[in-house]
């Protein structure tokens, strides 16, 4: 996906948040967030948003320091100016990548194209996935389409999981194939395959056979299932239904 179509879904995604944190309320717990009440959630994106920005806007090359953050990201108001606050660090980041020139060179933590690149897509995703949360803890979580799905799938498992696969180990090998089922004039890779070992993991594009688990779906449903946001019952599973219990358990994204 191109970098302005990365700042559209993070505008969209944005808006999205604040509508379901109105209508969930402060106090109402999130179900795919188990330890994280609304509130919470709503101070960690506002959080990570105004982290990020500090990083293009400063063309920072070195990570902050855990005062330079802080200060960075100033002090967290009182519930009754959460939501402005958030949507001021918001709005500013859209703002801010859409105008950053392409050749701005900043810190940044997984494989892109450019730094620039990297922050676009890396917020479009986190809003997105975040947005699912808070949808989640008021009803149905509205779909992810095509080229985002997939965009944000190859973000996970060539960005995370492609450099930091030490975290999916399993004591017997398997392997996770995935293939998207829709989309086909969308951009990027349409299948992928995880190996988990006891060191770690291999992950491909494209899925060679034979596998031991293969997981079918819609780009956006996949997109939400693999970051453990939606269940996979409704989707095509074959194979040894174990292996996506292997995933549930390691595939997990930390802020630290």
């Amino acid at each position: 996906m191109e970098i302005g179509r990365h700042i559209d879904a993070l505008e969209r995604a944005g808006l999205d948040f604040v509508d379901a944190a109105e209508k969930a309320g402060f106090d109402a717990q999130v179900p795919t967030c188990p330890e994280w009440t609304v509130r919470e959630l709503v101070q960690h994106v506002g959080y990570v948003h105004r982290w990020a920005a500090t990083y293009v806007r400063d063309c920072r090359t070195a990570v902050l320091s855990d005062e330079e953050e802080e200060e960075a990201v100033g002090p967290m108001p009182p519930d009754d100016s959460l939501i402005d606050w958030f949507r001021t660090g918001h709005t500013d980041l859209v703002d801010l990548l859409r105008a950053a020139p392409p050749d701005t060179s900043c810190w940044h933590f997984l494989p892109a194209e450019s730094p620039l690149s990297f922050w676009a897509r890396r917020q479009a995703h986190e809003t997105t996935i975040h947005r699912a949360d808070l949808q989640g803890a008021i009803g149905d979580i509205a779909g992810v389409d095509a080229d985002l799905g997939i965009d944000g799938i190859d973000e996970l498992l060539m960005g995370f999981y492609g450099s930091r696969g030490g975290r999916l180990r399993c004591d017997t090998p398997c392997t996770l194939a995935v293939h998207v089922t829709d989309g086909a004039q969308a951009e990027g890779p349409h299948s992928w395959t995880v190996t988990m070992s006891p060191t770690g993991a291999t992950i491909v594009r494209g899925a060679p056979s034979p596998t031991d688990c293969t997981l079918r779906g819609p780009a956006g449903a996949l997109y939400l299932a693999l970051w453990n946001r939606r269940t996979t019952t409704d989707l095509d599973v074959h194979g040894d239904e174990s292996v996506l219990s292997v995933w549930r358990a390691k595939a997990t994204i930390r802020w630290t």
